[in-house]
């Protein structure tokens, strides 16, 4: 008759999202544990999956790197869903517009690379990364 206590991924994910979204008491993340190992589940209010995503997923894809060194600490494999709730325009649901479907007059430019744009890649292996964490 002990009360079931989040583990430190589902604190580490609930405190993070919530941090970041416009609406933190909309954040529920479910934990579920089969062969495969740990799964959250992330549900947001519609409109702070923007937020959540990232451009180009780029906070999620850190969200699930550090959730990675979690489960590594803890010798568990840790994997996050973030579910597309009713309402929302992610890339998925979106149309997105392609360079063929632009007008023959129009042109675009593509972005700089980072050699191009004067910036440097970071020399800190992964290994040294997950030590200044000191998880």
């Amino acid at each position: 008759m002990t009360e079931e206590r989040p583990s430190h991924d589902q604190e580490f994910v609930e405190y993070v999202v919530k941090s970041i979204v416009d609406h933190p008491d909309d954040v529920k993340v479910d934990r579920s544990v089969d062969e495969m190992g740990v799964l959250l589940t992330l549900t947001v209010n519609p409109d702070d999956m923007g937020q959540v995503i990232g451009r180009q997923g780029a906070t999620a894809k850190s969200i699930r790197t550090l959730l990675r060194v979690i489960g590594a600490k803890n010798n568990a494999r840790v994997n996050l869903k973030i579910n597309e709730p009713e309402g929302s325009s992610t890339p998925a649901s979106a149309p997105v517009s392609t360079p063929a479907d632009a007008p023959a007059e129009e042109t675009t430019e593509e972005a700089p690379t980072t050699e191009e744009a004067g910036e440097e890649k970071p020399t800190q292996s992964v290994e040294d990364a997950i030590d200044d964490l000191n998880l």
